[in-house]
């Protein structure tokens, strides 16, 4: 088996304990006769899984009982306008921090419906190199909720608190940093994420939600992104991503194996401080974002030279470290470390930057 470190923001590594288990069971699921694949949403087998994805994501993320866990389709990006109209019932207006490119996305598709919505803080001018400080006082009092990005991906920040907004619900898209280490769920009033990142193969969608905000949806908005719908139905309104979801409850599980989010946490900071370290000790690549402000999920880097930057993911490539060549808005180098990532993977990336340096000094 020759599998490589896959440093992809999305779709990315799966444990490779995971992958087995599923390999074990792709062709019958336990008793069933059939795959996963195969099965109806409405049978025993399934309504088992999906009833025991929801009951280990609780445990491991410790979910109030006054939450609804919602497993849907069609992206984060779905959610951009889910959110707006599910939520804006409440006040009729909504805040944004934009601190990067899929918050700001989730903005524009706000404003695009026609709601009363603002940008209260941004670091858009600062090529988005760290995340805007957030204070109660910036959002507007009557206000149905402010939005915020919690990691993002493609510039390699992360809020390294949880925004104050006092009686106003806080709504975060933690798609890159979803079950990467404990989070406080009762500071937020919903939470959602893509999988794809963190938690299970592309195709599911994620979302926490406290019931008392289940009753401000638009009267006229579609019925599948309704999140009082779903939760009535058990997300199961109509055929979920059944697969996905049972990938998902194997990752969840793999993780209440080796200790849960605290675990978890270890892991990934000693992952990230490696990195770092290496970064913050040698002046041939530049970490462009802010200490205090930097992911722990996606290292973004440059060698200043765009033309080594090309050689760099393509060598990188070659040698076994795929898909570190940076988004294409901003160019450079990006290392998603997700859960998945062995520790082995980034001891193999650091003495590749090394070598890469040595054998390419800049002119």
């Amino acid at each position: 088996m020759n599998r490589v470190y896959n440093f992809s923001a999305g779709p990315s590594m799966l444990p490779l304990e995971v992958l087995q288990k599923a390999a074990s069971e792709l062709v019958c699921y336990g008793e069933s006769g059939m795959s996963v694949m195969e099965m109806s949403h409405r049978s025993p087998d399934y309504e088992a899984i999906i009833n025991d994805a929801e009951a280990m994501l609780r445990k491991l993320m410790n979910i109030p009982d006054n939450y609804k866990v919602l497993f849907l389709q069609g992206g984060a990006s779905t959610q951009f306008a889910a959110v707006p109209m599910n939520l804006i019932g409440r006040t009729g207006k909504a805040d944004y921090v934009v601190s990067g490119q899929f918050s700001g996305k989730a903005f524009k598709e706000a404003q695009k419906l026609g709601y009363d919505v603002k940008c209260i803080a941004t670091t858009k001018e600062d090529n988005f190199d760290h995340v805007p400080e957030v204070t109660k006082d910036m959002v507007r009092p009557d206000a149905s909720y402010v939005h915020i990005c919690f990691n993002n991906t493609i510039y390699g920040t992360k809020y390294g608190y949880i925004p104050e907004t006092g009686d106003i619900p806080l709504v975060a898209d933690m798609s890159s940093c979803i079950i990467s280490e404990p989070v406080d769920v009762s500071r937020f009033g919903v939470i959602y994420a893509g999988a794809q990142k963190n938690m299970a193969p592309a195709g599911l969608t994620l979302v926490i939600v406290r019931e008392d905000l289940l009753d401000y949806a638009e009267e006229k908005m579609p019925t599948m992104l309704e999140w009082k719908t779903m939760a009535e139905n058990g997300s199961m309104y109509n055929t979920p991503p059944c697969y996905a979801i049972y990938m998902a409850k194997l990752v969840y599980e793999w993780i209440l194996s080796i200790g849960g989010l605290d675990e978890m946490k270890i892991r990934n900071e000693k992952k990230a401080a490696l990195l770092y370290d290496y970064l913050d000790n040698q002046d041939y690549y530049v970490a462009p974002v802010k200490k205090g402000s930097r992911s722990m999920m996606n290292v973004t880097f440059v060698t200043g030279d765009a033309d080594l930057d090309k050689k760099f993911a393509s060598e990188a490539a070659k040698a076994g470290l795929k898909n570190l060549k940076g988004h294409r808005s901003v160019g450079g180098m990006r290392a998603s470390i997700y859960n998945a990532m062995p520790y082995a993977g980034i001891e193999a990336l650091v003495a590749f930057m090394k070598k890469f340096a040595e054998e390419n000094p800049k002119k």
